[in-house]
């Protein structure tokens, strides 16, 4: 039997860091008294569960599992399961804690929570991987619930994961309960929409975000750092719109074209190979450590935590940064970033459209009831839209980045609605 220990953590490269440090920047702008700060600051609930798996060759392997949930301050927690050799306790405490602000940000009903396993989803069959999600889901009997606590898909799952949770969960309560978890196949009562979702929030802050810096989308050259299901719908969506997207890339490497880079090609292409852009012919292989460094007017970060550091912000040249990773920027480097002019759509706002269809899917399943894409689109759109300009009219009042802004305009939210729930509080307008 053999036991699955999650990667080390670096302490350069902690996104729990990030995220205090930016949460503890707007408590010091709200005035947060030290009370509401200690609540917020802390996770409510953190789980972990040892899932012994038997293997395909008839191991026995045991898996480090985790459910953190962060608030349950606006609604029932909502947050994505992930499957990742890196997952570790630190990152799924951040995530969760991302996703509380990030519900806030966008004024959706929800708390935050985020959920992984150790492992790797790459190297596993799919008999396996679903043996592994019944497990897990078996484990958190307890913590989720359609009132309680409702997972969805991240790095390393899909809507199988989801419908192989929502079964385990059905079958352990005695009947179909589909407003358990999200990102389900349609069949299963998913949304219309979720796929483009999180790609589809960030063009929409983008375009949001072009108009107040005054970059016309049909004269805009865009980078886009991650050709996953976010970074590649956002590059798509953006094309559609007039931009010129002139530089794409994964762990294959990046491929750069100052003409434009076909990206239904791209998608195409990617699909049929295993999904990697290993081999694409759209444009020059460029070295990763350039892929900062162009001369575009927008970078998206679609990829993983940390990409943009104190190491490579000073050689960012674009106007504008599009958040559709978690955490791609460390603290550090937002100094850099507002000290340059560069402005950041930040994660917790620029990716929300996930989250947001998410909540569409739970709604719809709760009511009984189908939307049509069209109309999940339109009213998506209309959230983050609200969302930004929200944040950008906090930015400009209290002369602060639109990160700081957002988060700001969530904790104040949060606080507020506490201090309301919590009878031991005197409300105070903050």
């Amino acid at each position: 039997m053999s036991y699955i220990e999650p990667a080390p953590i670096l302490d350069h490269a902690n996104p729990l860091d990030s995220m205090m440090e930016r949460f503890h920047k707007a408590a010091e702008h709200l005035g947060l008294d030290d009370d509401i700060y200690n609540v917020l600051k802390a996770p409510a609930r953190q789980v972990i569960v040892s899932l012994p798996i038997s293997m395909d060759n008839g191991d026995i392997k045991v898996f480090k599992g985790y459910r953190v949930i962060h608030s349950t301050i606006l609604g029932p927690s909502k947050g994505g399961l992930r499957y990742d050799p890196a997952v570790n306790l630190d990152e799924v405490t951040a995530l969760a804690s991302w996703m509380t602000w990030k519900c806030a940000v966008v004024d959706i009903p929800y708390g935050g929570a985020k959920g992984g396993i150790c492992c790797d989803p790459r190297n596993m069959s799919t008999g396996e991987l679903e043996r592994l999600t019944r497990s897990y889901t078996q484990s958190m009997y307890s913590v989720f619930g359609p009132d309680k606590d409702i997972p969805a898909p991240d790095v390393g799952t899909g809507p199988n994961q989801m419908a192989w949770l929502m079964d385990e969960y059905s079958r352990a309560h005695g009947g179909t309960v589909s407003a358990v978890v999200t990102g389900k196949p349609i069949v299963l009562g998913g949304s219309l929409g979720r796929v483009q979702a999180t790609g589809r929030g960030v063009m929409t802050t983008a375009l949001s975000a072009m108009a107040k810096l005054k970059i016309n989308p049909y004269k805009a050259t865009v980078a886009v750092q991650g050709f996953g299901n976010v970074g590649s719908w956002a590059a798509h969506l953006l094309k559609e719109r007039g931009c010129r997207i002139v530089a794409i890339s994964d762990i294959s490497g990046a491929y750069y074209n100052k003409k434009g880079i076909n990206i239904g090609k791209a998608m195409t292409y990617r699909n049929e190979n295993k999904g990697s852009l290993k081999g694409f012919d759209g444009g020059e292989i460029i070295p990763a450590d350039d892929f900062f460094k162009l001369e575009v007017d927008v970078i998206i970060p679609a990829a993983l935590e940390n990409v943009i550091n104190e190491k490579n912000a000073e050689n960012i040249k674009a106007k504008l940064i599009v958040e559709g990773a978690n955490g791609p920027t460390s603290h550090k480097a937002d100094d850099i970033l507002l000290n340059n002019g560069i402005v950041a759509v930040p994660d917790i706002l620029a990716n929300a459209g996930g989250v947001i269809v998410s909540y569409f899917e739970w709604v719809q399943n709760r009511l009984g009831f189908k939307w049509s894409e069209s109309r999940v689109n339109r009213r998506c759109d209309s959230i983050i839209k609200l969302g930004f300009n929200n944040v950008y009219k906090i930015s400009k009042e209290y002369k602060v980045s639109l990160r700081i802004a957002a988060y700001i305009s969530a904790i104040d939210k949060v606080a507020k609605t506490y201090k309301f729930r919590d009878g031991s509080f005197t409300f105070q307008k903050t």
